[in-house]
């Protein structure tokens, strides 16, 4: 079989569960990691035959994918701030909207100059590292995505990942170890209020927790319904501020005067969220649009 054979029989396979531009994305994604050569480099050598290795594993990869299983669990990668993770059934795939979560948390830490709310240097000198001497947690950590890119970012800062969830905490570390990032994982269930005196004291806390009521399964694709863990997916239709709740309240115990936090909510709970960090006693509330339009992610800072 050809590059252009295998390319041909990719789509014609994939077009009876995704329309065309998915599939096409797909296809591409799946041709480039088995061959490890570019679109370009594919045209070029489309009569190229496949070895009898790659082709045992094209065939395998579309039997996954035809189970809607998501293109990036097949291929145990997923992209997210120009890096390469490792993912599995055991963490969410990474979005390019926490991306973002990530650009607001890395833009406005080296706009203060890494001063951010740190408890260290009581005369309140500006750092001239940014991220020098910040402390930043990242709960539901999952992938590892958050930390390791905030610490690739702001090297200087002190990074923790915490999870309930040993199967996500270990593909954060062996992300963390592929891309020599010095994160500290946590395992923790950040509901019981009782753990918290274990975890350290932050300037930045950042999140993207469980927010999806499950009342939305009905609506949702089966690649992210069937496959995806719902533990990081899903909260109950009569609490969906579950999460947002104990993260105001962890960060007013745990943060220093100054601190902030960033959360990637719902889109349909940016208001909701508002209300409930101003009820808390956070100040410096921002709510902020994805480059989608959408209602994404909140700031609060800890007065």
């Amino acid at each position: 079989m050809t590059i252009q054979e295998a390319q041909l029989l990719l789509t014609q396979q994939l077009s009876a569960i995704y329309d065309g531009r998915e599939a096409s994305n797909i296809v591409g994604w799946v041709l480039e990691h088995l061959t490890g050569m570019t679109k370009i480099d594919r045209v070029v050598h489309r009569d190229r035959v496949l070895s009898a290795t790659q082709a045992e594993l094209l065939q395998r990869n579309i039997d996954d994918l035809l189970k809607q299983r998501p293109v990036q669990y097949v291929l145990g990668e997923a992209w997210f701030a120009g890096m390469r993770f490792y993912v599995d059934e055991n963490v969410l795939i990474p979005r390019p909207e926490t991306e973002e979560l990530v650009e607001w948390v890395v833009a406005e830490v080296r706009e203060a100059g890494g001063e951010a709310g740190h408890a260290a240097g009581a005369d309140g000198a500006r750092n001239q590292e940014a991220g020098s001497g910040l402390s930043i947690l990242d709960v539901g950590t999952g992938s590892g995505c958050i930390p390791i890119a905030l610490k690739k970012q702001l090297s200087e800062a002190i990074v923790y990942g915490a999870d309930v969830s040993e199967g996500a905490l270990e593909v954060a570390k062996r992300n963390a170890a592929a891309l020599e990032a010095g994160v500290q994982f946590l395992r923790v269930d950040f509901l019981q209020e009782a753990a918290w005196p274990g975890l350290p004291a932050i300037d930045i806390l950042v999140s993207n927790p469980p927010y999806i009521p499950v009342r939305d399964k009905a609506t949702m694709h089966n690649n992210v319904l069937l496959h995806e863990p719902h533990l990081a997916l899903f909260v109950e239709d009569d609490d969906p501020l579950l999460f947002y709740r104990h993260i105001g309240q962890f960060a007013l115990q745990h943060m220093a005067s100054g601190g902030r936090l960033y959360v990637e909510i719902h889109e349909e709970l940016g208001p909701a969220t508002v209300q409930l960090f101003t009820s808390l006693g956070l100040t410096g509330i921002v709510l902020r649009q994805d480059l989608q339009g959408k209602d994404r992610m909140v700031r609060a800072v800890k007065a």
